[in-house]
Formats: structure tokens, C-alpha cells, sequence
């Protein structure tokens, strides 16, 4: 990980989105987008979220307010410009982060960013439909310099989750088409390495789709020294976006920061 040194002033609201401001919360909750996903899905969950928890929701270049700007190449220099947009929100309250597919693994680390550089950790992770990071091979297997249109299209379909109008509308599939290659490109710069001892020491909960590809996550409990749960819910990939498993997942997050805040 890139030293905290290089790190240059980020507008917090330029890379993060918070549609429902709660300025007398006791607990902040920072989601992370899927691959070639914006800002706008779980910006949208603090409409759901009790008034003791605010919720933000991460925005990357290429999107949204973003578009202008040249997709990440690296993910380091993302980490670094989210950890330096949080660190003015994060810095007084208890924090936690939720993460869907590669954004469990922007999340992670930007945790692990914010623990060595700052001392700062989430009181609790949530990932979900993510394998566990040091057992990753997928987004190396994917050369996706050389992908087709067609195999990016297949590969989306087969994932599921995306809205059947980008499908349907050839200028909105030509339009998220470059997103979500970017995505997978700067994944593939990733590094995680492993370690004998636990990364961090936050609990952390693990969500996935019975339908879904990713199967084996009982290897996130090896990151932290904190408790470790996992929950199937029924669906694929994208499992998230049915209205009755966001419930259960929001009612979920609430229970546990809740009763964090007890212990």
C-alpha cells in the first residue's frame, strides 16, 4: 500500500455521496460499489437506515458527478483518495463499512489503510458475494486488455444484477460497457498479501447469494480477530437488489452497530 504521505486534500463530497445527512448519528456507515456500479444504490439505503446510523455511499472516477474524469487505473491511489475523503468524517465516531462484490475488496483495503496510517479501524465489516482476498485468482484470470465487447457482455449476464434496459439500449450498454472493463483492469492491480497474524481486529459479516458463483467464504474469518458470521440469502450474484434481502440486511447492520454501541 502507497504511503498516507503522498496523499493530496480530497473534497469528501466529491467522493463521497450522502443523500440523508444525520448530523446527530452515532455510528457512520461507508458502502462500497460493485465493479462498473456508482454512488447511487446504497446512497439510497440511508432513506431505510434508523436516524442513529448515516449512511454514504463511495463514488469513483468515470461516474455520476465523476464522469468527466478519467477512470482509476490503479487501486491504490483510489484507496488512498477514499481513506483521505473519510478521514474528516471518520475521525469522531464509530464507523463501519459494507462492501458488494469488488467493493468488499476496496473496503478491505481502505481498512487496512486506515489501520496502519491512522489507527482507525471499522467497528464492523460487512462484505458480501466476495471470495476471501488472499484466496483471489478471479480478477487475474480475466485479461481483460484483450476482452471483447461480447465476452464483457457474457460476463455480465452471467453475474447478473444489471438492469435489463442496459441490455436492451445499445447507447446505456456502450455506456457502462467502459465502466465496468475499467473496474476489472484496475482490480487486476491489486495486491493482497498474506500474513500468519489477522489483518485487522473488527468482526466481520459475510452475505451471499445461494445462486451465486461465490461459494467458499468461510476465509474471511482469517483476516480479523473478531467474530465471524455468514449469512446465504436466496439469489444470485446480485442477490442485493431484491427489496426483501436488503431488508434483512439493513435490519442485520442496525442490530449489530446497535448493540456494539452497548458493549
Amino acid at each position: 500500500m502507497a504511503s498516507s504521505k503522498s496523499v493530496e486534500k480530497t473534497e469528501t463530497g466529491h467522493v463521497v455521496s450522502c443523500l440523508y445527512p444525520h448530523p446527530g448519528a452515532a455510528f457512520k456507515l461507508i458502502c462500497f460499489p460493485w465493479a462498473g456500479g456508482g454512488s447511487a444504490h446504497f446512497a439510497k439505503w440511508g432513506k431505510s437506515f434508523h436516524h442513529s446510523i448515516e449512511v454514504s455511499s463511495i463514488r469513483l472516477p468515470g461516474r455520476e458527478s465523476r464522469y468527466k474524469e478519467p477512470f482509476a487505473t490503479i487501486v491504490d491511489h483510489v484507496v488512498l483518495e477514499i481513506s483521505n475523503a473519510l478521514l474528516p468524517i471518520l475521525q469522531d465516531i464509530p464507523f463501519a463499512f459494507f462492501g458488494h462484490s469488488m467493493g468488499s475488496y476496496l473496503a478491505f483495503l481502505t481498512a487496512l489503510h486506515l489501520k496502519e496510517n491512522y489507527k482507525l479501524q471499522p467497528v464492523h465489516f460487512f462484505m458480501s458475494s466476495a471470495f476471501p482476498p488472499h484466496q483471489l485468482n478471479h480478477w487475474g484470470s480475466l485479461q481483460v486488455s484483450s476482452v471483447s465487447e461480447e465476452q464483457l457482455f457474457h460476463c455480465m449476464t452471467h453475474a447478473g444484477g444489471t438492469p435489463k434496459e442496459v441490455f436492451e439500449n445499445k447507447e446505456l450498454l456502450e455506456m457502462f460497457l467502459p465502466v465496468f472493463k475499467a473496474d476489472i483492469q484496475m482490480m487486476q492491480t491489486a495486491s493482497f498479501n498474506t500474513s500468519p497474524e489477522p489483518l485487522l481486529s473488527c468482526d466481520i459479516t459475510c452475505f451471499y447469494g445461494t445462486e451465486d458463483t461465490v461459494k467458499i467464504i468461510e476465509g474471511w474469518k482469517d483476516i480479523t480477530s473478531g467474530s465471524f458470521e455468514s449469512h446465504q440469502l436466496p439469489g444470485n450474484h446480485f442477490y442485493i437488489t431484491n427489496p426483501s434481502n436488503e431488508t434483512f440486511i439493513i435490519n442485520y447492520i442496525t442490530r449489530c452497530l446497535q448493540m456494539s454501541y452497548l458493549v
